[in-house]
């Protein structure tokens, strides 16, 4: 897939995200079906001590169910500061609801496209960088927990999520393709507060090392560049993996890679095929609070002739050593 398809899906997810805001601003729903929702990177957070599901994504929105199948919102529950490197009204992507030691911690893609870090083949590349916010509640409101920067100010990074390997927090994320041409998937060591970070980053694979992923050039076919949406998982027999979303040509996909040691520092070894159907990306694990795992993902779908994305659930087998994705959730 070439370079001016990658940039519009790029502009239009940014377009979609904030038409949907301005169509909705401050109104909120109630009992609205999942599949009504158009939610790019749909992140689900089952928080047992409200019994209650959060839902949040691109958009910096959030919703919430107490079934996964009626969902009330959108709740704003972002307080960001203008004076920071975000300027006063940054576009949020990907964004994610962890609980850590009591609190509630919202990782997100911060935008301003007013500033720019880089030029790369005559691209302008905004000031793009993960960032953690928190708060006491699940539903917010959530606020800067640290500094001013978790990741190297001079590259875009994107689609942050967090991990705990041996009591250690750590910051996953891409470093974009847009920059370097062969995306990454990183990970750096988080303070035990997530206030910042400490230690050095480590690249764990590039998008390159896909065998599934693709795009033409011409008439060659070549890895594609792309790294989105990693999120990591331990299968039920300790077997350590992460989730992560590339294209088949115009294709959106998701596949997995396996740590060959069980921990982040090992070699990663990625599977040959995709792990869900074509179409779908940007996924994430959860357990239901009747203890069945699922995949919370996006789709890509056409209505009334617009491009939208929307949340859907699969249901995820992840008894041996590989997570195998069953069937769609109803």
């Amino acid at each position: 897939m070439g370079t001016k398809i990658f940039l519009s899906a790029a502009c239009l997810l940014a377009v979609m995200s904030l038409s949907a805001q301005r169509r909705n601003p401050f109104e909120v729903r109630k009992n609205v079906p999942l599949d009504s929702i158009w939610l790019s990177d749909p992140f689900i957070l089952a928080d047992a001590k409200t019994k209650m599901y959060y839902m949040t994504g691109t958009g910096g929105m959030l919703w919430k169910s107490p079934d996964l199948r009626l969902w009330e919102g959108p709740y704003r529950v972002t307080q960001t500061d203008p004076r920071s490197w975000m300027g006063e009204r940054p576009m949020i992507w990907a964004a994610e609801l962890h609980e850590y030691n009591g609190k509630y911690y919202y990782f997100g893609t911060f935008t301003n496209s007013s500033v720019k870090i880089d030029t790369v083949k005559g691209n302008a590349i905004d000031r793009r960088a993960c960032h953690i916010l928190v708060s006491d509640k699940p539903d917010g409101p959530y606020v800067p927990v640290g500094g001013e920067s978790y990741c190297p100010e001079d590259q875009p990074t994107l689609d942050a999520t967090l991990w705990v390997e041996n009591g250690k927090p750590y910051l996953l994320y891409c470093h974009e393709w847009l920059q370097n041409w062969n995306g990454t998937v990183e990970a750096i060591p988080l303070k035990p507060d997530l206030s910042g970070v400490e230690g050095k980053r480590k690249i764990l694979f590039f998008a390159s090392e896909s065998p599934w992923s693709k795009e033409r050039i011409g008439e060659t076919v070549l890895p594609n560049k792309v790294t989105d949406g990693p999120y990591v998982f331990r299968t039920q027999t300790g077997r350590l993996g992460v989730i992560w979303t590339s294209w088949v040509y115009d294709v959106y996909t998701q596949g997995v890679a396996y740590s060959d040691n069980g921990r982040l520092d090992g070699r990663w070894v990625q599977e040959p095929e995709p792990i869900t159907p074509p179409n779908f990306g940007h996924g994430m694990l959860f357990r239901t609070f009747d203890g069945k795992l699922l995949m919370s993902i996006h789709s890509h779908k056409s209505v009334n002739g617009r491009y939208v994305r929307a949340p859907r659930l699969f249901e995820v087998d992840d008894s041996g050593d590989k997570i195998l994705v069953t069937k769609e959730h109803k």
